[in-house]
């Protein structure tokens, strides 16, 4: 098995509350440290009932923290959002307390609705149409320093920390590709583009300072349990969520139940099922079974790994039994 990590969104579950949602997510990295997980992801989403992850470097911070050896970081920070010398600062100081654990992840969607990008920017910033632009102006600032440099980032000057890029589509596997970084698909959610999105960035890699050859992770939802029973009725609490979605009715995650084809229509359960069609649900021979065929078809460096279940010691038992297999 390839390198395994986790990218976690905090998730604020039904009958529970912000602060429970962050305590789960320390917990979770704790152990995700001592299963041998590689890196601890957290991702930036905004006015979202049910993710409790909108401060992304503040609750990397924590997150480092409360962890040793375990690379943390931001699977990602919603670039377009925020300026990049902002950015640069906050990275420079997580890697400054936390030298050499640091990951930098950048995506260009809003991670919310219009409106709330409005809230978030304030200023008239063109968004995702300076994506590009701004990456590179957030690399100069980690980089060194140049001769006459007047706005400089301190912290974060000097401080290399490793960037990647983020994507659901070609465009961020072609950008990737011509800077030279390490690429992330989100195949989790928006599986649709993920093995040409592959082709395209490995067949383009340009060679960088950072990075010398393509490495490309791929995420996906794993939910593991004793029992293929029993990780199929935890699964249909992200079924729910995305049927939600659908409906308008977005919220906090809610808990599993009995009979999740009583509960959707069959356009619902296509629609729901196209989005989570990167998902490895059961025992750990079902799972191992399901991401050994799913790296040897991406030929993926890495993956990172989702798991919305409602119940804590549930989620932490999945990712337990899913450290084994590696």
């Amino acid at each position: 098995m390839v390198p395994l990590s986790i990218l976690d969104l905090a998730p604020i579950v039904e009958g529970s509350d912000v602060s429970t949602a962050l305590r789960n997510s320390l917990d979770l990295a704790r152990h995700a440290e001592e299963w041998g997980y590689n890196r601890f992801w957290l991702a930036e989403h905004h006015n979202a009932a049910g993710i409790a992850s909108a401060a992304t470097a503040v609750l990397i911070g924590e997150v480092a923290a409360v962890t040793k050896t375990i690379r943390v970081g931001a699977g990602g920070i919603m670039l377009p959002n925020h300026s990049p010398l902002v950015i640069a600062e906050q990275f420079g100081t997580l890697e400054a307390l936390h030298p050499g654990r640091i990951d930098l992840g950048l995506g260009r969607a809003p991670g919310t609705d219009q409106l709330t990008m409005l809230a978030l920017r304030r200023d008239g910033h063109p968004g995702s149409d300076t994506f590009p632009q701004d990456v590179l102006e957030l690399q100069a600032f980690l980089g060194d320093a140049q001769p006459g440099q007047r706005v400089r980032a301190v912290p974060g000057q000097g401080s290399h920390i490793p960037l990647w890029i983020l994507g659901s589509s070609l465009f961020g596997a072609q950008l990737a590709a011509a800077l030279g970084l390490p690429y992330a698909f989100a195949s989790h959610f928006a599986p649709e583009a993920l093995l040409p999105a592959l082709e395209v960035y490995r067949e383009r890699f340009q060679p960088s300072e950072q990075l010398q050859q393509p490495y490309a992770m791929v995420a996906c939802n794993v939910v593991c349990a004793e029992t293929d029973e029993e990780a199929r009725r935890l699964f249909t609490s992200p079924q729910q969520s995305f049927t939600n979605i659908l409906r308008g009715r977005r919220g906090q995650l809610p808990p599993p139940i009995d009979d999740i084809e009583s509960w959707w229509t069959p356009v619902e359960k296509a629609q729901t099922m196209q989005r989570l069609s990167r998902s490895f649900v059961g025992s750990p021979p079902s799972v191992r079974a399901g991401l050994e065929a799913f790296v040897e078809e991406t030929q993926a460096d890495e993956l990172i790994v989702a798991a919305a279940i409602h119940d804590h010691a549930s989620r932490l038992r999945s990712y337990e039994l899913l450290s084994s297999l590696a």
